[in-house]
């Protein structure tokens, strides 16, 4: 699994934090770790609103299997990824929520308070949350024999969100430019998304908005 790890501007100086405890509790379960930042108080500068258009292009080009993110309550994060189609967010304080989420709803991403609750011993939180995120098979139920009707009601949701929702590029060519602009500027996103996005529109449309 590919994973992505991104925060925004108010917590970037947690970044190494954050990515250290991933990186632990993933290691040696062959999953693909992508700092995308934020990494520090001066790489490119990053609001939750952000956070949500990258996580829409990474899943929905598949340059991505999973997205860890995160603000300082996690809300706001929570909100802007949800609001777009192929990406269903969780949120996240404890490990139970975790193996829950992945579990009950098999979702592909989540979001986490890296301010509210972040004191002594978060790190050793942060890795046990990431450790039951990505423990196992996901979609086996909880409890096991509710398995049937919690993957159809996640199947469900999903499809309510696709036929609901906008496509991903008309999205996209809603929004200010400026704000998309913002989005992508970043050169770490930039040459990860261009490496590993899937051919297809929403790519060629990113390639194009770079260009110009």
């Amino acid at each position: 699994m590919k994973i992505a790890l991104m925060n925004e501007w108010s917590q970037a100086d947690k970044n190494p934090i954050i990515y250290q405890a991933l990186k632990k509790a993933t290691e040696d379960k062959g999953h693909e770790i992508y700092n995308l930042g934020m990494k520090g108080s001066d790489d490119h500068r990053l609001t939750y609103i952000h956070l949500g258009i990258m996580a829409s292009l990474l899943l929905n080009t598949r340059a991505v299997d999973f997205i860890i993110t995160g603000c300082g309550t996690g809300q706001g994060a929570l909100m802007s990824l949800n609001a777009w189609t192929g990406v269903v967010c969780g949120y996240c304080i404890e490990p139970t929520d975790a193996y829950l989420f992945s579990q009950i709803n098999n979702g592909n991403a989540l979001s986490l308070p890296f301010a509210k609750g972040f004191g002594w011993g978060a790190e050793l939180n942060l890795t046990t949350i990431f450790e039951k995120a990505f423990d196992g098979e996901r979609g086996q139920g909880y409890p096991k024999e509710n398995k049937q009707s919690q993957n159809t009601n996640a199947a469900i949701l999903t499809d309510i969100k696709h036929r609901t929702g906008k496509d991903p590029v008309d999205a996209l060519g809603c929004l200010d430019k400026e704000l998309v602009s913002h989005a992508i500027a970043g050169k770490d996103f930039q040459s990860f998304f261009i490496r590993h996005a899937t051919e297809g529109e929403i790519k060629d449309f990113i390639a194009d908005f770079i260009a110009a």
